[in-house]
């Protein structure tokens, strides 16, 4: 998948987060990527608008081309809670008087209305006050619950996460030490390598200077006349006598093995007559005891 991020940090196994130079490098990496990734103006232009239109309502949408337009809120009207006499240029007026009179009966009504909710409140207010209080209380005994349930279920996770990780931890150390064994396997061998490949190159150095030029190595008269055939040949019978030698004396061991065995079986079978005689001895001592007895 494009984008995605492998985690690769094991916290519970983890060490060395303390140690001299950790925060700044991990700081400088912060920085460098910051310089690379300059914020623009507006990083959404990539993103359609949303479709917020369902759910704005028509005082939303009043209120939202108010803010666009930059207009001052409207402030609370208190009209509703005077109560003025008509304009001086309207007291002879009836219209102007009846407004006032009807405007002061809403605020007479307004006002036995609370009144009446204050009387309600002194009458029932404790009582329903208790039974609020009730069920806030098994909200938030229920809540509690739901907490607890969270805790639990985090540390489940946690414990888990501990759990793999610590197998994790287990392996890699073990697969660590078996590739510090190899590489070392592996050094030893090329540093074998290369002292048989000295060894090999002095040899052939050595037998370069010993080695005559091949003007005198030549092929002599003698050589011709079939000396060099006669030291050949003796070369060879001397060759298969030390070979004939190597035999005889590979199967003398054989031989002195195969002796040494036979003698320890002997040795064996003595030990094992000498103790049944000695137990038939001591059984008929037995016998002769008890006749005399």
């Amino acid at each position: 998948m494009a984008g995605e991020v492998i985690v690769d940090a094991l916290p519970y196994i983890d060490h060395g987060y303390d140690d001299p130079g950790v925060r700044e490098s991990a700081l400088a990496m912060v920085e460098e990527e910051c310089r690379r990734y300059r914020p623009t103006k507006n990083y959404l232009d990539h993103l359609p608008l949303p479709a917020n239109s369902p759910f704005e309502t028509p005082l939303m949408v009043n209120e939202f081309e108010r803010i666009q337009n930059r207009l001052p809120m409207e402030t609370l009207s208190m009209k509703r809670y005077e109560l003025p006499p008509p304009p001086s240029g309207k007291l002879a007026e009836v219209a102007a008087w009846q407004e006032s009179i009807e405007n002061s009966m809403a605020q007479l009504e307004h006002q036995w209305v609370r009144s009446i909710n204050l009387e309600l409140m002194l009458e029932y207010g404790t009582e329903a006050w208790k039974s609020y209080l009730e069920v806030f209380t098994a909200m938030q005994a229920k809540a509690q619950l739901q907490l607890q349930q969270l805790k639990k279920d985090m540390q489940d996770v946690n414990w888990q996460r501990k759990q793999a990780q610590t197998h994790a931890g287990e392996k890699l150390r073990s697969l660590e030490a078996h590739w510090v064994l190899l590489v070392s396997k592996n050094y030893e061998i090329e540093t074998e390598s290369a002292e048989l490949e000295k060894l090999v190159h002095a040899a052939r150095e050595q037998l370069k200077k010993l080695t005559p030029p091949a003007n005198e190595t030549a092929a002599t008269p003698e050589h011709t006349n079939g000396f060099g055939q006669e030291e050949d040949q003796q070369q060879q019978e001397e060759e298969q006598q030390q070979e004939e030698e190597e035999k005889q004396e590979s199967q003398n061991e054989e031989e002195a093995v195969v002796a040494d065995e036979k003698m320890e079986t002997e040795v064996d079978e003595e030990r094992e007559d000498v103790d049944k005689s000695s137990s038939n001895d001591g059984g008929t001592a037995e016998e002769e005891s008890s006749n005399d007895s």
